[in-house]
């Protein structure tokens, strides 16, 4: 296995071209790999940053009638809420969404 080791370090030598690009490959690959790992790390793995999170509470309206599941509260509902609720600590809105960027 020496063997093989030295000889694929003299061809390495022998072709400077190519173990420039192939470096230049390994290193590129390396840092993909580092940057998405960063970011499931970041996105998926650590825990939220609040005091206990297995406290939190999502509010969902559901309007069985039209069919209706898993709405989300409305910002006038959401203030009589924040207003009138006791038994809640803290509580915060916020609108899920899809944005488009586009340049023209």
């Amino acid at each position: 296995m020496l063997n093989d080791l030295r000889f694929a370090f003299r061809l390495l030598l022998k072709n400077p071209a190519f173990t420039a690009v192939a470096v230049i490959a390994i290193a590129l690959g390396i840092g993909a790999n580092t940057a998405v790992l960063s970011l499931v790390n970041a996105l998926l793995i650590r825990p939220l940053p609040y005091h206990d999170p297995a406290r939190m509470v999502l509010m969902l309206e559901h309007f069985r009638a039209q069919h209706l599941d898993a709405i989300p509260v409305s910002a006038p509902e959401f203030v009589d809420y924040q207003t009138n609720c006791r038994t809640l600590e803290k509580m915060a809105v916020f609108q899920p969404g899809t944005f488009n960027f586009a340049g023209g």
